[in-house]
């Protein structure tokens, strides 16, 4: 299923050239310079290869948490500690999982972001993200004021 989502997100990757006409019509914050193609592009090819990495990652966690849910079964003879340790393990590898997966399904909607020419745009109030924010953290989707206001929630 992760495949499947992969290689549309991939497919739908501008090129350099729409790249740089979409950079054009992301907002930036007031002292900042516009983003160029080139801003855009290194953006783009980090968040295809964050999909890549946690692609592998999500594969291998998948696996892991079917052999720990498939061999729960097996300690007929184990005491309750050995039960309670079983079960720890089954919810960090779950919890894992999910992690893994909310952070693919942002990264993927970051990317998708660029391709609709909404990227730096806050999806809650519509102004700039900025663009040292979104060069650090991609996956960003709120300025940093609605970021505050929703964490004080």
């Amino acid at each position: 299923m992760a495949n499947d989502s992969l290689s549309t997100t991939i497919a739908v990757t501008p090129d350099s050239k729409e790249l740089a006409r979409l950079a054009k019509l992301f907002p930036v914050r007031d002292g900042e310079e516009p983003w160029t193609g080139r801003e855009v592009r290194a953006v783009a090819d980090e968040l295809v290869a964050d999909i890549d990495r946690l692609t592998g990652e999500l594969a291998s966690a998948d696996a892991e948490l079917s052999d720990l849910l498939r061999n729960s079964g097996d300690g007929a003879g184990d005491d309750q500690a050995d039960s309670g340790s079983s079960a720890l393990e089954r919810e960090q590898e779950l919890t894992l999982v999910n992690n893994t997966r909310d952070m693919l399904g942002q990264t993927q909607h970051a990317l998708a972001r660029i391709s609709a020419g909404t990227f730096a745009a806050c999806e809650a109030c519509g102004q700039a993200i900025g663009k040292a924010r979104l060069q650090a953290f991609p996956r960003a989707t709120l300025c940093v004021e609605c970021k505050q206001r929703e964490e004080r929630r």
